[in-house]
């Protein structure tokens, strides 16, 4: 009773730091990096408010150490995610990094895991560098400039594989060294784009298979000799064929997804010296997303995205036969890896489970759960499972997207809506969890679209080249149109009180709704968004450049740039009357700041209104947590203020 008297007596009420002179309200201090032009302070009980919901954390697996059999995942206990080491199921998480910057993704060396390799960039800037992990620290691989990326270590743990633009900026040339000892660094193949990755090396480290990837629609294959550097296409590369995967099997069998001859991409086996794909298993109805095989070559364990969900299944190569796991519910696999000894480590996310990461008996089928993230104390029971709406777009082409309904006993009447359009435009929005979003959906009443418009992955190759290129890219505007006019006559919500929000490519889809639909919308909120798609393509990153012409056009060609800037939001400035909000990173590699920085300008010459908030140490989106919470917080007073009043 003393220790509860102390406790009581010492938790006097003080003066927050935030608190405000005089009657002003009080007010939550903006973080030291983040620029807020035109925007309003955020009220302190706006943050009190929505606190549990600003705690929640996920646990993604990142893989497995092949030695003490612990589970390497990747987890935020402060400002950003770091590596963690987890012993056993729902065992300690133990921190490994200790990074002011995120670190989402790590790798133990084959066989001995006496090294772990891990990539790091700093402020956004996406010029990873690659780290090796020792005493809590990071000991530099790479050059400390260029952009790099992890590849593949070989099987025995002896080589690791990655590309770098080192040589000039652009190019990303296959290197391997022995991380134990960086001097053995060396250029294996010099080439031409940013596309290329080494995806395996053979047993004997002979060769390895190579990928450049063009587009979402084509990835072509090669040989590459270790030794010589000569690289000797596999197949032909005249065909528009998806390919991923390329690993090898214990008997020297090349495992691969294709498209070929097919919508989707199915799982089957590569012939290096043909480039002949053979489908293995069933006929799936959906896309194959990814695999892994097991050590031993006894069987392969891969995910199906069926319409936005997955479904885990193992492929006996031997007999054919096909075992599915049915003991998750409905929602979404990521990061399949099997371990030495068989086991297979998973991450699971759903609309009432947070990401975590679990692992599945390969025997059994049995789901054992390695981590259970914090969800700020809420219950997570309560969340709103969302629904499939299906509409005809201009063209009677079916589209889709997932409608989350806040609880009608407590919000009855009409609700308002928020749009929210997924980036890449090669990308699919699919129910997982919702996060802090919930905080509209349980305690604003405000329902939540996520479409899929064409150009989405997950529906077929031919569905996600409907946009491709400048003279298809309204299409998927339009599709927006279709959506936001089925979305109307829905007699639960409130068709005057509908807004916009998008990332990325759907930050140019935000802006685009905003020129086209500002009849049916009454705000937008668009976030590190193209404004203009030649200075887009003028001013990102010089490596991506290319990759990014194939997707949208090239400014190059004059029937392409002319048709660019007419779809470009800036041209069309004028036609955007209603409130928007800006979300930048200064530091943003693919959509530069430069973007956000002219139509903010445009609309405000025009007498609009532009709110702008610029995170000068984020890049493609904020990942530090003080700045996304900020971030939340600006975004609620937007909506109660242009959506809701």
């Amino acid at each position: 009773m003393r220790t509860l008297a102390l406790l009581a007596a010492l938790a006097l009420p003080l003066a927050p730091a935030w608190a405000a002179d005089g009657d002003k309200p009080a007010v939550e201090p903006k973080p030291a990096a983040l620029i807020a032009d035109g925007m309003p302070d955020i009220p302190a009980e706006l943050t009190a408010a929505t606190r549990p919901y600003m705690e929640n954390r996920g646990a993604s697996f990142v893989g497995w150490n092949p030695v003490d059999k612990s589970m390497l995942i990747a987890t935020r206990f402060a400002n950003t995610a770091q590596l963690h080491r987890v012993a056993m199921p729902m065992g300690a998480r133990k921190q490994l990094t200790f990074e002011a910057e995120p670190i989402g993704s790590g790798i133990w060396s084959p066989k001995s895991a006496d090294i772990m390799l891990v990539q790091k960039d700093i402020g956004g800037n996406e010029f990873y560098q690659l780290y090796a992990q020792k005493n809590g620290r990071l000991e530099l691989l790479t050059d400390g400039k260029s952009r790099n990326g992890f590849n593949a270590w070989s099987a025995d743990g002896s080589l690791v594989a990655y590309t770098s633009t080192r040589r000039n900026g652009r190019d990303s040339d296959i290197y391997v060294m022995d991380p134990r000892n960086p001097a053995s660094n060396r250029m294996v193949a010099e080439v031409e784009g940013g596309g290329w990755a080494l995806l395996d090396f053979a047993p004997d480290k002979s060769w390895a298979i190579v990928a450049q990837y063009v587009s979402v629609q084509k990835s072509d294959f090669f040989r590459l000799d270790l030794k010589t550097g000569a690289l000797t296409p596999i197949g032909d590369h005249s065909r528009t064929v998806a390919q991923n995967g390329g690993v090898f099997a214990p008997d020297g069998t090349i495992w691969i997804t294709s498209d070929e001859g097919s919508e989707f991409e199915r799982l089957g086996t590569l012939d290096p010296a043909t480039g002949k794909f053979t489908p293995k298993g069933p006929a799936e109805k959906w896309e194959v997303s990814g695999f892994d095989i097991a050590e031993d070559g006894s069987f392969i364990a891969y995910t199906v995205n069926e319409a936005g969900t997955s479904k885990l299944k193992l492929f006996d190569p031997k007999s054919g036969a096909v075992r599915t796991v049915d003991k998750l519910p409905t929602g979404i696999i990521g990061g399949v890896e099997i371990a030495p000894w068989g086991e297979i480590g998973i991450s699971f996310t759903s609309a009432r489970s947070a990401a975590d990461a679990f692992s599945v008996d390969p025997k059994t089928l049995a789901v054992t759960r390695w981590t259970e993230s914090e969800t700020g104390g809420l219950d997570v029971s309560r969340n709103v499972e969302p629904e499939l709406v299906k509409v005809k777009s201009f063209d009677g082409l079916e589209v889709s997207g997932f409608l989350y309904r806040p609880d009608p006993a407590k919000f009855p009447g009409k609700r308002p809506l928020i749009m929210s359009v997924h980036g890449g435009p090669e990308g699919q929005s699919r129910p997982g969890f919702m996060g802090r979003s919930n905080y509209m959906l349980n305690e604003m009443g405000i329902a939540l679209f996520y479409p899929n418009v064409r150009g989405s992955t997950g529906y077929g190759k031919t569905f996600v080249s409907l946009d491709n290129g400048p003279f298809k890219r309204e299409d998927s505007v339009k599709d927006m149109g279709a959506f936001l006019g089925a979305l109307a006559k829905d007699k639960a919500l409130d068709a005057s009180r509908f807004g916009l929000t998008g990332g990325s490519y759907g930050g140019y889809m935000c802006y685009a709704a905003a020129t086209h639909y500002a009849d049916k919308l009454r705000a937008n909120l668009c976030v590190v968004a193209i404004s203009n798609f030649v200075t887009f393509l003028e001013n990102t990153q010089e490596y991506r450049r290319d990759l990014r012409r194939v997707e949208y056009g090239d400014e190059r060609v004059p029937a392409e740039r002319k048709k660019l800037m007419e779809i470009s939001p800036l041209t069309r400035v004028a036609d955007i009357k209603k409130p928007l909000f800006v979300v930048t990173g200064a530091n943003d590699p693919r959509v530069p700041a430069s973007e956000a920085d002219q139509i903010v300008a445009a609309i405000r010459k025009n007498g609009g209104t532009a709110w702008h908030l610029v995170g000068t140490n984020e890049g493609h989106g904020f990942a530090k947590k003080e700045n996304a919470d900020y971030n939340f917080w600006a975004s609620l007073l937007f909506w109660k203020q242009y959506l809701l009043n």
